[in-house]
This record gives structure tokens, C-alpha cells and sequence, in this order.
């Protein structure tokens, strides 16, 4: 099972669900604080910024951090969850939760993922870019993209609140 949840809720999303395994996709990945629950072994740090296109002063996601998100994951034994975060919650986490279940669900339609996506959280907000890139990363011709264009955008918010994604 995947959680998703801001940096403020990481915590208690990692205490609630007993995860073992988290992923900080963010700009500033040195604020986040490790619940000493998990091995630092387990814990991917991927620094981007929340962008969709290159600006100067700024890390956009790129081909490398979707390799990064997807052998992590792939690495991760299901055993216990994995939880996503980002600053907010809202985008880059939840896209890098979209690529995760896609990837850990290669017959899966990606629609259904995104409707899953959009019924536990009414504020999700995938970062187009990333789901770009893993979708050209994992064959999906396309089909991530028009998932998400489908789902609509969220109610925005400031920060999103903790959900999961069942994986089958």
C-alpha cells in the first residue's frame, strides 16, 4: 500500500501506518527528518522543485529523478508501505505515486489508478512533468497523461491531506 502526505503530516503518516519505506520528493530534501522508524536505507531523497517546465534558478524533474522514483520502488519489498511526500502533498507526491502504481501494475488501466487517486483526495494535483516523463519511462504511450487530464484538477488548498493507494 502507498501513502501520500505533505512534509508536516510525514510523522504521523509513518507512525499511523507502520511504513517502511519513504520516498521525499521535494525541493529542500534536508528539512525532512526521518522517523528513526525507518533505515535511512529506506529512505529516497529526490530533490526537485514543483515545475512543469525548465526556469532558470530552479530544479525541474527530470528523466534521471523518474529512474530514481521507480528503482526505489521497485526496490521496496511490499512488506509494509511505503509512504510519498512532498512539501504539500498535493503534486509531486501524488504524481510519484501515480508512476509508482502504474509501475507495480503494468495491466492496470492508468485511468483507474487516477480515479482511485481522485476519490481519496479531492485536492490531488499530479505534477504534469512527472507523470510525463514515467510515463514515457514505463511504455505507457500517452495513457498517464490523458489519466490525469481526465481526473481533473483538485480543489486547491493549501496542503493536502495524508491518503493511500491500494495497490490491487
Amino acid at each position: 500500500m502507498i501513502h501520500v502526505c505533505s512534509l508536516a503530516a510525514l510523522p504521523e503518516t509513518v507512525k499511523a501506518t507502520g511504513a517502511s519505506h519513504i520516498l521525499t520528493v521535494m525541493a529542500n530534501v534536508n528539512q525532512v527528518q526521518r522517523p528513526q522508524s525507518v533505515l535511512e536505507a529506506n529512505h529516497l531523497r529526490v530533490s526537485m522543485d514543483d515545475i512543469t517546465e525548465h526556469m532558470d534558478g530552479f530544479v525541474a524533474p527530470n528523466d534521471t529523478h523518474i529512474v530514481q522514483v521507480l528503482d526505489f520502488v521497485r526496490g521496496w519489498d511490499r512488506g509494509a508501505p511505503l509512504v510519498i511526500h512532498c512539501y504539500a502533498g498535493i503534486s509531486r507526491s501524488t504524481a510519484s505515486a501515480f508512476a509508482a502504481a502504474c509501475m507495480l501494475n503494468p495491466h492496470r488501466d492508468e485511468a483507474s489508478i487516477a480515479r482511485q487517486i481522485r476519490a481519496a483526495s479531492p485536492i490531488a494535483q499530479p505534477n504534469r512533468l512527472i507523470v510525463s516523463l514515467a510515463d514515457k519511462a514505463l511504455g505507457r504511450e500517452g495513457r498517464m497523461l490523458r489519466a490525469i487530464e481526465e481526473m481533473g484538477p483538485g480543489n486547491m488548498m493549501i496542503e493536502g491531506r495524508p491518503f493511500r493507494i491500494d495497490l490491487d
